[in-house]
């Protein structure tokens, strides 16, 4: 379900209350890895930017709630993400319980760190 919000506090505002928090989490814990992050809505969700290069991006679908990522950083993580499900460069959660925070804050430090060399 792609939102129509024009910024990433509308979006949160918008969502579901039982999925408010989760991606506030989520959020605050780019934006605290990945200092110089612009932050916008693109292609209807939360996306996480630095000059030209995408480094994260927040997603509340249908089903479940995503975080996507650097397909490589997340390849390298796979095993330790368990049974949740991940696509390409996406990790699919129902409630942010299923997510190994650290494991989450790793891959972001590296993704952020894999930017700053490009």
């Amino acid at each position: 379900m792609q939102s129509d919000a024009k910024t990433v506090d509308e979006y949160v505002t918008d969502l579901p209350e039982k999925r408010q928090q989760p991606i506030a989490i989520l959020r605050a814990l780019i934006l605290d890895t990945m200092p110089e992050a612009e932050e916008s809505m693109d292609y209807g969700m939360a996306t996480y930017i630095r000059g030209e290069h995408p480094l994260a991006a927040l997603a509340s679908q249908k089903n479940y709630m995503s975080l996507y990522v650097d397909v490589d950083v997340l390849t390298k993580h796979r095993s330790e993400l368990g049974k949740l499900d991940c696509g390409k460069s996406c990790i699919r959660f129902r409630k942010l319980d299923d997510l190994p925070m650290d494991v989450v804050r790793t891959i972001l430090q590296e993704t952020y760190e894999q930017n700053l060399r490009l």
